[in-house]
């Protein structure tokens, strides 16, 4: 009998503790909502290592006035330009870790390890994935007198006239070069590099036949291709682009397992709390699927693609193992 006793006063004892848990629970998370300071508390940076103007920049200030209007706090792009990205990059890493510093990062950063060891900062160890934001398509075109209308004929006549045919980029180990050394690198070509410093002189000469191919950023490249300019080859994402949706892509016309584009996200230093990371990645995907923003990056040539932090740092990854290939098959170096 004592033992029955005892084990009836324990489940009751038990019972309690239990219930009283329960009703203390669903407490817990409003008074620590209650007690935890609001965010933001200030004005939030945006840190852009490009000029004003530019895809990744346009992608930033869409953002960060998106964001604003959601925070009810000021959000500030700061353009940091220099050394192809690491000038912003390096604030960035330094900054302090409190949900208010974002850093505005490209391809860039995940080429610059293989051309420069010696960084002061790690793309992946020093900064925590918050959220994919905006894919930039790269879209290879020719000049109308060269005899070529697919991406197979191209690869022809590449071959047949080995070493001869040259594309422009916007710049020595940029997005649009890697797009074309790993064409190179597929498809077995010899296509000779030039590089520009941006895409509008690349244009330039593209339109004077100065240089018969270029691999281009979609902004650049659409209005020509509309006017007829020069004629559009394929795009180079692995899907088509809703900005071309009638132009093919390289891997259906000639090049099966090619991909290459430019692209945006936001990282924060590594040290972020990560409630706040998730609270950032979730309002950018809140700002990204709003109309008026999705409908101004397409304006800029760019498609809209927010992704949760563990997808982008997955991606982070990736794109730092491709290209480090492609940057040591092509002998890239930094100018």
């Amino acid at each position: 009998m004592f033992k029955t006793l005892l084990e009836c006063t324990g489940a009751r004892i038990g019972r309690r503790q239990w219930l009283g848990t329960a009703l203390a629970g669903p407490m817990l998370p409003a008074w620590a909502q209650a007690q935890a300071p609001a965010y933001p508390a200030r004005p939030v940076k945006f840190i852009v290592p490009f000029p004003a103007g530019g895809p990744v920049d346009i992608t930033g200030r869409a953002l960060a006035q998106k964001l604003a209007e959601l925070w009810g706090q000021p959000a500030l792009v700061d353009n940091r330009a220099g050394a192809g990205g690491m000038v912003g990059a390096e604030l960035a890493a330094r900054a302090p870790a409190d949900g208010h510093n974002l850093f505005v990062c490209s391809i860039h950063h995940t080429v610059l390890p293989a051309l420069n060891p010696r960084m002061s900062y790690d793309i992946e160890r020093d900064f925590a994935a918050v959220s994919f934001a905006a894919r930039f398509p790269v879209v290879l075109v020719v000049h109308p007198s060269l005899p070529v209308k697919s991406v197979a004929e191209l690869i022809a006549l590449d071959k047949a006239r080995p070493g001869t045919l040259a594309f422009a980029s916007a710049g020595n180990g940029g997005g649009t070069h890697l797009a074309g050394e790993l064409f190179n690198m597929l498809a077995g070509t010899k296509l000779q590099h030039v590089p520009y410093k941006g895409s509008a002189p690349a244009m330039t000469d593209l339109l004077g036949n100065q240089v018969p191919i270029m691999f281009s950023d979609a902004p650049t490249a659409l209005p020509q291709i509309r006017a007829g300019k020069v004629r559009a080859l394929a795009v180079a994402s692995v899907q088509r682009s809703g900005l071309l949706p009638d132009l093919p892509t390289v891997a259906e016309t000639g090049l099966p397992g090619y991909e290459a584009y430019s692209w945006a996200g936001v990282l924060t230093p590594a040290a972020t709390p990560r409630e706040l990371v998730t609270r950032l990645s979730a309002d950018i995907g809140r700002a990204l699927a709003q109309p008026e923003v999705r409908q101004r990056l397409q304006d800029a040539g760019a498609e809209p693609a927010p992704g949760s932090p563990e997808a982008f740092a997955q991606l982070l990854h990736a794109e730092r193992l491709k290209w480090a290939q492609v940057v040591k098959a092509a002998n890239i170096r930094m100018d």
